[in-house]
């Protein structure tokens, strides 16, 4: 790495790095971030830096970049970091499919939003909300790639075994993110969070998209038996259909 990049760690496990007069390559990146879900921060960078080393990396190059406005965060994904994402992701679509409540996936979309100087990528993202339903149908049938044409998810997937040392909560909020499930890796359990009225996220029990309650979220995905995903996902659908549909509203 060059000395532009050189990391000073604040800690061995956490990492800060000075801003540096140049975007790191990849191969830089890749050395930063050589231990996984754990998060290096590069403080005092613009928009453009952001945005330039972001348009840098690869599709499927498994490094995860997010931008507060002021600091930039990165960091590489452990094998068990997807394996409880899509977990997640799987409880999502098919109780909304059991309770046929329309949605619609952007996956790890990367959000840049140079009108609000932020942008993160989300682990997963929906959209529930009817307008914005049929806003990104009408870029799917286009075929379209560009980001600006989708407006932002309405409910986001976190999975976060360490800490985030930038503000996340403050990038969802400005791009209006209306609720957020997260996974807590202190607290090994599922939050669900609410952007207030005040532009913070507040902790609730039931998710406003689906007639679900956060612990029953954590049951299914943390501690009933995935190993056979097809049997998992049958035990969901028959759940969703005699829990879940006779608290939907009418």
């Amino acid at each position: 790495m060059s000395s532009a990049t050189t990391p000073h760690s604040e800690s061995p496990i956490q990492p800060f790095v000075e801003s540096p007069r140049s975007v790191p390559s990849l191969g830089e990146l890749y050395a930063m971030t050589s231990e996984p879900d754990h998060r290096v921060v590069i403080r005092g960078v613009d928009w453009a830096f952001y945005e330039q080393l972001v348009d840098s990396i690869p599709e499927g190059a498994n490094l995860h970049v997010d931008y507060d406005g002021k600091d930039l965060e990165i960091m590489s994904l452990s094998p068990i970091h997807d394996v409880v994402k899509k977990t997640l992701a799987r409880f999502v679509e098919l109780t909304a499919e059991e309770l046929e409540i329309p949605c619609i996936g952007l996956g790890q979309t990367t959000w840049k939003r140079p009108e609000i100087a932020r942008g993160l990528e989300a682990d997963d993202c929906y959209y529930f909300a009817l307008e914005k339903l049929a806003a990104a149908d009408e870029a799917i049938v286009r075929w379209s790639k560009d980001v600006a044409e989708y407006p932002n998810p309405d409910l986001a997937i976190e999975f976060d075994i360490s800490p985030s040392k930038i503000d996340r909560p403050a990038i969802y909020a400005a791009l209006r993110v209306a609720e957020v499930w997260r996974f807590d890796g202190e607290l090994k359990r599922i939050v669900i969070e609410r952007l207030s009225e005040d532009g913070t996220y507040q902790a609730v029990d039931e998710s406003q998209f689906l007639p679900v309650h956060s612990d029953e979220v954590g049951r299914w995905v943390l501690e009933e038996d995935r190993r056979a995903g097809s049997a998992w996902a049958r035990r969901l659908r028959a759940w969703a259909r005699a829990e879940l549909v006779p608290r939907r509203p009418r």
